[in-house]
């Protein structure tokens, strides 16, 4: 499995922005997905992970009613829509994955890991 991160960039606070992660693997909707996020001096975090089916998502709680995790299983794609922009959303973004049903929350469960995209949010 190989993932690959795009879309990253320097924006405005209160802009948006979207980032994808392509994956190359022969049925994509059979692998749970993950939007991690490591900021300098920082531990990395979860940002939003979704299911297979893209049936089931969560996010953490600095990003809820802010950002939207979706998927299209045709494209092998993963998306992450990110509004209104904080400065402290600033961090490489990685995309992650894991052959499972349902959901995966934490880093140790995810077995495939793209490089990062990095997101910069100016004030």
């Amino acid at each position: 499995v190989q993932l690959q991160a795009f879309g990253g960039g320097l924006v405005q606070a209160g802009d948006s922005l979207r980032v994808s992660c392509v994956a190359t693997v022969r049925t994509f909707s059979v692998y749970a997905m993950g939007w991690f996020r490591q900021a300098p001096g920082k531990d990395r975090e979860l940002v939003a992970a979704i299911s297979g089916s893209g049936g089931s998502t969560t996010y953490a709680d600095s990003v809820k009613g802010r950002f939207t995790i979706s998927r299209d299983n045709a494209k092998n794609t993963m998306y992450l829509q990110m509004n209104s922009l904080k400065v402290e959303d600033t961090a490489v973004y990685c995309c992650a994955a894991v052959r499972r049903f349902g959901i995966a929350t934490h880093a140790y469960e995810f077995d495939y890991w793209g490089q990062g995209t990095q997101v910069t949010v100016s004030s």
